[in-house]
């Protein structure tokens, strides 16, 4: 059977100053790991079969109805802006508009060199690529807004990072791979046209009913807040919040460092390149919001009277803290059991996570203990726990089904961290196993699955990770 993919592509379609038009480049003996068959047929893909996939998704065969591209982008790194950025180890083969409406990027990561490079050698090897796609995928299932896998291959060829490793593809799919980034380049350029061009073709993919430069803002700025509480709500850690990772569509996008919480503390930072701690886990709202403001930095350069949108644009961005808290504090009010809202629940959703902080408590453990009375086993000092819960209980005789809420806000399963270290080890070995347990449990991570109680263990002192890794 031949591969199909119902090609329908937009992005290409814009003039060239928005991208380098090149093909992936060729991998030695590419073999398929990996193939999401129920993504797949969302999008109308037809599979083929596996070889012929492994030649696809390996970068070794363009399909027909591809048009593959090098966006360029640019973006500020831990705070300082770097001019031009760009698609330095992927490709966009294109567009796919799903069976259910979605319109959908197929991407690429690890496809070779491209002119936005800068020295690198554009590939991928296989931890960053297994990483991606089990806690993209596993984001999806937690119904958190992110870009997805397709498909996962290894290459048959060495990259050289710390030492010889094993290269690998990843095929990621995306609402859109726009970016704060790409609207600063050609801001930064002075390159007005350009911006408005972007500013439009953005409004059209993503949200249509937008008016202007100043609605487009508006649209992000409530997509990113929604996105950041959701994250907060499962103890997720982005690792790497450069504006060049900040998805306008309001998807999770670019899994490099990123970690999930074991136990709780706010100022938990696990990206080895984060040293001054910009991306903790407790920051990640406020920086938001500042990438937020490069983006309307950005969008009123196209403005006649520039300066005439910044009133505006200042009135967009400080609106978001609130709308981000408030999201917040309905995630965390589910978490609690909480489907009403009074005047005290945020008291109640801080007092309890300073007690977690406080004693060692592992965050996803404890949450989801608390639908099933054993949370208190969660502290060091159970009598903390005490102290918090008569209020607490007090507080769930206003609810008709506590039980119920908490459950459907509180997963089971997370990736975690030592988890995710344990399958890329096997998988270099050769053993993907654990890579395969661990995608068909995270897709249902709301459910008990007492035959995969060792998954929600937290880690022992031994295996606790103290750092991940960017895969660049």
């Amino acid at each position: 059977m031949t591969m199909m993919i119902p090609f329908d592509n937009t992005y290409a379609a814009l003039p060239g100053q928005f991208y380098s038009k090149l093909a992936p480049q060729a991998v030695k003996a590419p073999r398929l790991i990996a193939f999401n068959e129920d993504l797949a047929r969302v999008m109308g893909i037809s599979p083929g079969e596996t070889a012929e996939m492994a030649q696809v998704f390996g970068g070794n065969t363009v399909p027909e109805g591809a048009d593959p591209l090098a966006q360029i982008y640019a973006g500020h790194q831990f705070g300082t802006y770097n001019p031009q950025l760009g698609d330095g180890r992927a490709i966009l083969l294109g567009e796919v508009a799903g069976t259910d409406g979605t319109r959908r990027d197929i991407q690429l990561k690890g496809s070779g060199r491209t002119p936005y490079s800068r020295g690198g050698d554009g590939r991928a090897w296989l931890g960053p690529v297994l990483r991606e796609y089990v806690v993209s995928e596993a984001m999806h299932a937690l119904g958190i807004p992110t870009t997805r896998a397709l498909a996962a291959v290894e290459t048959g060829e060495t990259v050289w990072r710390e030492g010889a490793l094993p290269g690998a593809v990843l095929t990621r799919v995306a609402a859109s791979h726009l970016r704060v980034g790409t609207f600063q380049v050609f801001a930064a350029r002075g390159d007005r046209h350009s911006l408005r061009q972007l500013t439009e073709y953005a409004i059209a993919r993503h949200y249509p009913d937008a008016e202007g430069p100043m609605g487009l803002l508006r649209a992000v700025r409530d997509a990113q807040a929604k996105l950041i509480a959701a994250w907060m709500g499962v103890g997720f850690i982005h690792g790497v919040m450069n504006t060049d990772n900040s998805a306008i569509s309001g998807e999770t996008i670019d899994y490099g460092p990123c970690a999930f919480l074991d136990v709780y503390h706010p100022h938990t930072v696990f990206s080895s390149i984060d040293r001054g701690r910009r991306y903790a886990y407790a920051n990640q709202p406020s920086i938001a919001v500042w990438n937020l403001a490069q983006l309307a930095t950005a969008l009123i350069q196209q403005l006649e009277d520039p300066q005439a949108g910044v009133a505006e644009a200042t009135e967009i961005v400080h609106a978001m803290p609130q709308l981000t808290e408030d999201a917040w504090l309905t995630r965390f009010r589910a978490k609690l059991g909480l489907a009403s809202a009074q005047e005290n629940d945020l008291e109640l959703v801080t007092g309890l996570l300073e007690r977690m902080a406080e004693n060692q408590s592992d965050f996803t453990n404890t949450f989801r203990a608390l639908a099933e009375g054993g949370a208190r086993g969660q502290f060091t000092e159970p009598a903390a726990y005490d102290s918090w819960a008569e209020g607490w209980q007090a507080r769930l005789a206003d609810e008709p089904d506590p039980q119920a809420v908490m459950r459907a806000a509180n997963p089971a399963f997370i990736p975690r961290n030592h988890r995710i270290e344990e399958m890329i080890a096997g998988a270099v070995a050769g053993d993907y196993a654990l890579f395969h347990r661990l995608n068909a449990v995270l897709a249902s991570p709301y459910a008990d699955q007492p035959e995969h109680a060792d998954l929600q263990r937290p880690p022992a002192p031994e295996e606790v990770v103290q750092a991940t890794f960017c895969g660049t």
